[in-house]
């Protein structure tokens, strides 16, 4: 056998082996990938109460799903942080799962703390056939839950929080900074003065994450974005904890 045929051979058989591999490991690879994109977020993951430790309720959307973990992780010892399940939308979809939502970690349990926020959700502008993130003042664009809604609603669910017997902590509405998509930077203004009105009659203190927020919007927010870097989240995750540690008195 000529040695031009046996390299010839050797190459085939190469060229063979790899395409097995291929097919066995392309597969896997796209499965992994699969199982990844399935992942759920470790802050929705559901976690079990240390006895003894006070039970804390982050009710939010993405921006608290962002601290959530950092939050838990600083007040480990000191208390059990919990959130539901889901990204808490706007208040339209607090009235329709809070019930659910305050059963987070087993039904029938007390909250001692209960940390929430509804707005980033409800002033984001849809289209005329319900599409998300809509440009504002484009034909049949309106924003998901109109300012007067946005009162009724928290009304109502701030009444439901009030009969948990849970001391509470209205957090404000963080930045919309501009160029974000499908929101108004001064929406926020508007949403959170009507926040402030509801919760000063219930006598619910007011956690300004929004100024803490805005102080530090360069280094901790994402350019044209509502949400924040990792490291802006642990940054915000400060706050959320003095808050918190305030209203246990620890």
């Amino acid at each position: 056998m000529s040695l031009k045929t046996s390299l010839s051979r050797l190459f085939l058989s190469g060229v063979a082996v790899l395409l097995v591999f291929a097919m066995v490991v392309g597969p896997l690879g796209a499965q992994e990938k699969e199982k990844a994109k399935k992942a759920p977020d470790p802050a929705l993951l559901p976690v079990e109460d240390v006895p003894g430790l006070p039970r804390v309720l982050l009710v939010g959307d993405s921006i608290s799903i962002g601290y959530t973990l950092a939050v838990r992780r600083k007040l480990e010892g000191k208390a059990n942080v919990h959130r539901p399940r889901a990204n808490c939308g706007p208040t339209t979809a607090g009235l329709e799962n809070l019930d659910a939502w305050l059963k987070t970690g087993g039904e029938g349990k007390k909250w001692d703390v209960i940390h929430f926020n509804w707005g980033l959700h409800d002033l984001k502008y849809l289209g005329p056939n319900g599409e998300n993130l809509a440009e504002p003042g484009s034909p049949g664009s309106h924003r998901q839950v109109s300012p007067e809604d946005y009162r009724k609603h928290l009304e109502t669910l701030v009444a439901k929080l009030q009969g948990t017997g849970a001391k509470l902590i209205w957090r404000n509405t963080t930045p919309v900074p501009a160029g974000a998509k499908g929101r108004v930077t001064a929406d926020v203004l508007v949403y959170n003065e009507i926040a402030k009105d509801v919760m000063a009659r219930a006598k619910i203190p007011t956690h300004d994450l929004y100024a803490y927020a805005f102080e530090r919007l360069d280094r901790i927010q994402k350019p044209a974005d509502v949400h924040f870097t990792p490291e802006g989240s642990v940054i915000l995750a400060d706050d959320v904890v003095r808050a918190i540690l305030e209203t246990l008195h620890l």
